[in-house]
């Protein structure tokens, strides 16, 4: 998710109201492309963030739960929960991002073959992250049936 950040912190203009990171900006041979939304640095920075404050919760629950009493079957269920959120947590937001990108390169009219190789990459990449997301929602909401399956 860093990465995707990065690139599209770098590559973010002005959009057509003047807002700062919202539009990524193409200079094609039949004139400028201005597309938008961009997950650019007015984007960016509200989801990283919320990213740190939430590993930073995320990993003080998780001593919280390994130093506290209790049988290492209830400690099991909420260090799985605790990740559980945590992997919803980065996934959501890369999800979003990577198929705000996906739509907007697609959307663009004067990209060569690197388009199409960009198209799939975030294709896979927000399809990676729904299919993460999802288990990470069932191993949220139903740990019991996780531990069960364990061998």
């Amino acid at each position: 998710m860093l990465a995707l950040l990065i690139v599209a912190t770098a590559r973010g203009s002005a959009d057509a109201d003047g807002g700062s990171g919202r539009a990524l900006s193409v200079a094609c041979p039949k004139g400028t492309q201005l597309l938008s939304p961009w997950p650019g640095p007015y984007y960016a920075w509200p989801a990283l963030g919320g990213l740190v404050l939430g590993t930073v919760a995320c990993a003080l629950l998780l001593r919280r739960v390994t130093a506290r009493s209790g049988s290492d079957d209830q400690r099991r269920t909420s260090v799985r929960a605790a990740v559980g959120a945590w992997g919803v947590l980065v996934t959501a937001p890369l999800f979003a991002v990577s198929l705000t990108m996906d739509v907007v390169v697609l959307s663009l009219s004067c990209a060569g073959e690197m388009k199409h190789v960009a198209v799939w990459g975030l294709a896979v990449t927000a399809l990676t992250a729904a299919l993460t997301a999802c288990h990470c929602l069932g191993v949220l909401l139903l740990p019991q049936a996780y531990m069960k399956a364990r061998p």
